[in-house]
Order: C-alpha cells, then structure tokens, then sequence
C-alpha cells in the first residue's frame, strides 16, 4: 500500500527531469544558441556548465527510476539505490555550491572576457555567427554593447528602446557583473531549496524501505 503515494510524487518529477534535459541538451546544440560555444574564445566554463547540467539531469532521470520502480515492486534494494544516489548528488551539489562561490569572480572575469572579444571580432568582422551570438547575449541580459550608449557600433543586436532609455542602457559587461552578484541570494535560495527537497526525499525512501522489511518480516 505504501507505493501508490510515492508513485504519484515520482512520476511528474521524472516527466520534468525529461524536460530538464532536453533544455540543457538544447542549449548546447539549438543553432540560436550555438555561437556562444562553437566560437574559438567561448570560455570553458560554458562547454564544462553545459555538460554537467546534461550529465546531472540523466543522473536525475535515473535516480527517479529507481525510486518509482523501488516503490511499485516495493523493493529495498531499489529504495537504497535511490538513497544512494540522492546523498551522492547532494554532496555535489553542495561541493559545486562551495567552488561556485569562491570562483565567482573568475567566472564573472572569463564571460565578460568572452564578451568582449566576440564584440570586437563581430566589429572587425561582421560575421552573422557573432551577430547572432552577441543578440542572444544582449536580448537574454537586455543591455547594449560596451558601454550602454549610442556610441555603441552593434545596437543592431541589441532590444529596441524608446525615450531615454534609447540613449542610455545598461552595459553588457555591468549586466553579467549584477547577474552575478545582485542575484547571488536568489541562486543560494534555489540551490538551498532543491537540498532540502532531496533531504526529504532521502527520509521518505528510508521510511518506504523499513515499512517494507516490517511487513515482509510479519509475513
């Protein structure tokens, strides 16, 4: 009696675990996105951010296997797995978590880099490639160029703007530096959020699993 709740909970997260990863994967491959990693300067931290989101949802996918079949064949050895695996990804997440925050400003340094060498090339070069890239950046972030004014050479990638604010905007490289560091609490809340999550995630399969081996042990 114990699988039919579980099962419920189960099968829309694996639903959304598929969904999850086909985004990431569609990140990395979708032609609107595939400037900002076929392109010589693109910082590894994309490609590496890239595939281990892909890599985190399959394990995910995985994970919600077990615990869907652990609890419908009512299976200890399954329901352990699934524990195993949730306490496995909570210590990753919290290790990335720890080397997120004391390589922020790297990252923060290596995208605006990015940044600003495809900005020059797509000046010198005018390449459509670059062009698409920097309007997914300045659409995605909505700032403008180097500097935020009309100054700037590329507005043409850039969102439309009417009054004052077609004069002035916000900087790309200000934007990815707020990204950053205005929205740090935010990304800590999620990530706290999701932890807590798989912590009762882990509860409930212990639970399941000793209420299967009483019931097997009184039969």
């Amino acid at each position: 009696m114990h699988q039919i709740p579980d099962v419920h909970v189960q099968l829309p997260v694996l639903a959304g675990r598929d969904r999850s990863v086909g985004c990431r994967a569609g990140a990395a491959f979708d032609s609107r996105t595939e400037g900002l990693f076929s392109g010589e300067d693109s910082p590894s931290v994309f490609f590496t951010g890239v595939y281990i989101l892909i890599a985190a949802g399959a394990l995910m996918m995985v994970v919600g296997f077990l615990g869907c079949c652990g609890a419908i064949k009512e299976s200890p050895c399954m329901l352990g797995l699934f524990f195993f695996f949730l306490l496995l990804i909570f210590g990753v997440e919290v290790a990335a978590g720890i080397w997120g925050l004391s390589n922020k400003d790297t990252v923060v340094e290596d995208i605006t880099e990015f940044y600003k060498q495809t900005y020059t090339n797509y000046m010198n070069t005018k390449q459509e490639a670059l062009k698409e890239t920097l309007r997914l950046i300045h659409f995605g972030l909505n700032c403008c160029g180097l500097t935020g004014t009309v100054i700037d050479s590329a507005r043409e990638t850039c969102p439309k703007k009417e009054g004052l604010e077609a004069l002035i905007t916000t900087s790309c490289p200000t934007a990815i530096d707020e990204v950053f560091n205005s929205k740090l609490h935010i990304i800590g809340g999620v990530g706290i959020g999701i932890g807590v999550l798989m912590i009762f995630g882990m509860i409930f399969s212990m639970l399941l699993c000793c209420a299967i081996r009483r019931s097997r042990d009184i039969m």
